[in-house]
């Protein structure tokens, strides 16, 4: 299988069913923002990490796939078996970050982004989560959307910030938090 097909050289691409769409549609916003996340998931899971995080942050890659998968569906014309994002893929997140709070302190202020590379990566990689959960919400208004990937990419966002501070404790690094001019 060749990577380029040269059917995309006009500015379209083919949706899973067959449709084709404009590369600037919001359905292609809405996958590829879901992409860029994970290629961002995947740079933090490159870096000096505990193997625990490392495994959850695989099994949010796998989701991230899916997701990407279920957006790039032209709704009512696949036929194409697709895995599913489940409830218990929020529920997951849930613990992990319940269980990561555990060993942290309570903030009582906004905390600026960075402190190290590390933690940097997985601040961006929050912001992007947040853009793809605001483009997925945008594409709900018109398409439909599985009520589950919106709740997956929120709860991710979570998991991110809440990551961010455990490695920023793990690396031992400071938190700066924000503290507003009088």
């Amino acid at each position: 299988m060749k990577v380029y097909t040269k059917k995309g050289d006009l500015g379209t691409t083919q949706l899973i069913g067959g449709t084709r769409v404009l590369k600037s549609s919001l359905r292609i916003e809405a996958y590829g923002t879901v992409d860029e996340l994970n290629a961002y998931i995947g740079l933090i899971r490159d870096q000096d990490i505990n193997e625990v995080v490392v495994k959850e942050l695989l099994e949010i890659q796998d989701r991230l796939f899916t997701l990407g998968s279920l957006l790039a569906v032209d709704p009512g014309n696949s036929k194409m078996k697709l895995p599913e994002i489940r409830e218990v893929d929020s529920v997951n997140l849930e613990h992990w970050i319940d269980k990561m709070e555990v060993e942290l302190e309570p903030m009582k202020r906004f905390i600026l982004p960075g402190g190290h590379t590390t933690v940097s990566y997985t601040h961006i990689a929050r912001c992007i989560c947040r853009r793809s959960e605001r483009v997925c919400v945008d594409l709900s208004q018109d398409k439909p959307v599985d009520p589950l990937i919106l709740k997956y990419l929120n709860r991710l966002s979570d998991y991110l910030f809440v990551l961010s501070r455990k490695l920023t404790k793990d690396l031992s690094v400071s938190e700066f938090p924000w503290i507003p001019r009088d």
